[in-house]
């Protein structure tokens, strides 16, 4: 069964996702992606090419739909300048994240901007209510757009954490589902799937504006924690798909990191469950500091592992949690990796990351963004239909 959009001859994505760019195009569109409006003459530098080759490059870029070309800069020292922005139409991206409370859906824009969003509250996600929430929204979001939009889409990318069905006897009915596969029948675009808390770290690397290192880890703290790694600026995942399974690192204290670093173990605390898109909290202060200082012991402990492993100079801390609580977590890491002995290897830097609760959603939609239009496919390890 195909989702109808209303113009079905309408719905498969534009040659130039099917075709691709070279990788001086891609490059291209990733500096200007990572760093804002740039004039030709700031590309030449970090991509190596000459001013002729940018030229023709750029040229082409804006004849695709993919740049567009800003106004006149003068007055300055040197010739006049146009300085070269993603154009918000060149590409969209579907994105679909599914979490322990609360599953997402959203089309985000070639500028990384969210153009629609809808999501479900449930008590656990089941996989038949999660599929007909993706397609009936699915539906909704393409049937809006114009046939020349609907030709943009260039993919769906899912977050998910993997092995829901260890979740408890209530998640027992994933077990032998193909999500990805289910879905991928439905649509004319591709289906990308990873892990949830891996697509949250794509969303940094791809959407943040953090200075970034080419090696660090990112650790997210939402219902349980989770993480993905970068090394050689590249997302990596591993023979069985499972690098920066942080969450499940074991930790001096007993358990893993996720029942120490993890919004359940609050709940735990306080006796009831937070909400899962409120980005204030009715937590008593005492309680969160508390809760903080434990979580920042075992962060420190995964961060400085890996760093005796990776050498790794960077540690991101983020989660869909208030930017307070995300704040408090990092301030907890560092003093705790204070404390810590470092003989023969050096203390990472701790930040806090830059997209908070839509990490996921966003990382989902990054999954067809990086296929396409990054250089070497950052993120593109992820299973594709």
């Amino acid at each position: 069964m195909l989702i109808n959009t209303g113009q079905e001859e309408d719905a498969m994505p534009n040659d130039h996702a099917a075709a691709g760019l070279s990788r001086n195009e891609r490059l291209i569109l990733s500096l200007i992606r990572r760093h804002g409006p740039m004039p030709r003459a700031a590309l030449s530098q970090p991509t190596g090419l000459s001013a002729q080759s940018i030229t023709n490059l750029t040229r082409k870029l804006i004849q695709a739909g993919y740049l567009d070309a800003g106004e006149v800069v003068r007055g300055k020292v040197g010739q006049p300048s146009t300085p070269l922005a993603l154009a918000p139409d060149g590409a969209l991206f579907l994105g679909l994240k599914i979490g322990r409370r609360l599953a997402e859906l959203a089309l985000v824009d070639f500028a990384g901007r969210v153009r629609m969003h809808r999501q479900e509250v449930h008590a656990h996600p089941d996989p038949d209510r999660i599929l007909a929430f993706a397609r009936q929204g699915l539906a909704t979001l393409t049937g809006s757009l114009t046939p020349a939009h609907r030709a943009r889409i260039a993919g769906l990318g899912v977050a998910t954490p993997y092995r829901l069905w260890d979740w408890g006897a209530e998640m027992a009915d994933w077990l032998g589902r193909d999500l990805r596969g289910e879905l991928a029948r439905d649509l004319r675009y591709p289906v990308f799937l990873d892990n949830d808390a891996t697509t949250a770290c794509g969303a940094e690397l791809i959407f943040g504006r953090s200075a970034l290192p080419r090696d660090f880890i990112h650790i997210y703290v939402a219902h349980f924690a989770g993480g993905g790694i970068v090394l050689d600026g590249a997302l990596r995942h591993g023979p069985s798909r499972n690098a920066g399974a942080l969450g499940s690192m074991p930790i001096p204290e007993g358990g893993q990191l996720l029942d120490r670093a993890s919004v359940s173990a609050l709940e735990q605390r306080i006796g009831r469950s937070l909400p899962p898109d409120d980005e204030g909290w009715d937590v008593p202060e005492a309680v969160e500091r508390a809760w903080a200082r434990d979580a920042g012991r075992a962060l420190a402990f995964v961060a400085m592992s890996a760093v005796a492993l990776a050498d790794l100079p960077l540690v991101v801390i983020d989660g869909a949690v208030p930017t307070a609580t995300r704040a408090r977590l990092a301030a907890a890491t560092r003093a705790a990796l204070a404390d810590m002995p470092a003989a023969g290897i050096d203390r990472p830097q701790v930040i806090e990351g830059s997209m908070g609760r839509m990490a996921r959603i966003l990382g989902a939609a990054a999954l067809p963004l990086s296929h396409h239009f990054q250089p070497d496919g950052a993120l593109d390890q992820g299973v594709c239909a």
